[in-house]
């Protein structure tokens, strides 16, 4: 297809941002960001405007989660790249068992593997497509998996590992889409680039008091260094004060603020988690019934419900129906780089509407019959 194919106006969605991170923001959030910033942005993050910021958003989160007796919301800087050196550096004891399935489940398993004072990891690993499960061994302290792999588009149920160690999650993708028995884990960390449809570079986690005993064991031991801004104890030790370590970008927690308001407001994370699988089932329902679409995760009970993966038959170039489709102003539906997947990937966070997954699903069919004749 050398030319982009025009999609006629009355099949377009609503809005056309489907991006997998970062996501779409939704326009009261900007107008928040306006409204709140006269008043908070270019001030003191150790003064009250601030202070009640970040005492809102951990308030608003703790709400969303129905937080357990105990556990705590810890924020910090650098987003959840920055939180696998946190916890290679603050929770890791020694030895950790990592399940990979994508290449961001890969990662923190790559940062302990570098770490000169822990051991070897554990790693259980399959082929993109799958998803690995986390098995109880001896001498393992830390047990280590994502939620929801958003580079490939599956995603699991959240279980506890063994009592006797830290189950830890990355929930980048899933947080505020999916729904979480959060007493299952001990740290669930996430970005708010996605679900809640901020910008990047900060990083927040829900902490057991297991993961808060163990960051204060960790960190103490003095034949460990562990610079400050990976110190976790540090960083709960701010939280608890409404801040942060140093200073951070006050339009993102403003935004961040908002759409928790707003999802609070609309049910809380049962509401999200109903509107990402109505989002997610239009789509695989669309590709299931096609001729040339496919879902990518083959086993339906591990499809992610905010990231959608829709591999194409030889005969589609998906890499030229994401042109079209952005030429039309339906963005960010290209695949993971690295999965090289003949493939699009499509972001249902709860700001997207389903109205506009099942739109999104004709203007794929539209370019394609374009493209195929």
């Amino acid at each position: 297809m050398s030319d982009a194919v025009k999609i006629p106006t009355d099949l377009l969605p609503a809005d056309g941002r489907f991006g997998s991170g970062p996501s779409k923001v939704r326009t009261d959030q900007l107008d928040a960001l306006v409204a709140q910033g006269r008043s908070v942005i270019g001030t003191s993050h150790r003064q009250a405007p601030v202070l009640n910021l970040v005492r809102s958003v951990q308030e608003r989160l703790a709400a969303l989660y129905s937080l357990p007796d105990g556990y705590e919301v810890v924020l910090g800087l650098g987003g959840s790249t920055s939180f696998w050196d946190v916890a290679a550096c603050s929770l890791v004891r020694a030895k950790s068992q990592h399940a990979i399935f994508g290449e961001f489940s890969s990662k923190f398993a790559a940062v302990v593997q570098r770490a000169p004072f822990l051991d070897e990891p554990l790693v259980r690993s399959v082929a993109p497509g799958g998803v690995a499960d986390l098995e109880p061994v001896d001498g393992v302290d830390l047990y280590a998996t994502a939620h929801n792999e958003t580079s490939t588009g599956a995603s699991i149920q959240v279980q506890r590992v063994h009592a006797d160690a830290l189950t830890v999650v990355d929930g980048t993708s899933a947080a505020g889409g999916m729904s979480l028995d959060v007493s299952q884990c001990d740290a669930y960390y996430f970005a708010p680039q996605k679900s809640f449809a901020s910008d990047g570079g900060l990083w927040l986690a829900l902490l057991s008091p297991a993961a808060i005993e163990r960051a204060g064991e960790v960190t103490s031991d003095a034949s460990r260094w562990v610079p400050d801004t990976l110190n976790l104890q540090l960083a709960i030790d701010n939280s608890r004060k409404h801040q942060t370590l140093n200073t951070p970008a006050l339009a993102t927690l403003v935004m961040l603020d908002e759409q928790l308001g707003w999802m609070l407001d609309q049910g809380g994370l049962a509401w999200c988690d109903e509107r990402t699988r109505d989002s997610s089932s239009r789509l695989y329902d669309w590709a299931e019934a096609s001729s040339y679409a496919s879902p990518f995760i083959t086993d339906s009970m591990n499809r992610s419900q905010v990231v959608g993966t829709i591999d194409f038959t030889e005969s589609v170039d998906a890499a030229a129906v994401a042109k079209s489709l952005r030429v039309n102003g339906i963005v960010d539906t290209e695949p993971y780089r690295k999965l090289g997947r003949n493939q699009l990937r499509i972001g249902m966070y709860p700001a997207v509407a389903p109205d506009d997954v099942s739109a999104l699903t004709r203007c794929i069919d539209y370019v394609i019959d374009a493209q195929i004749g």
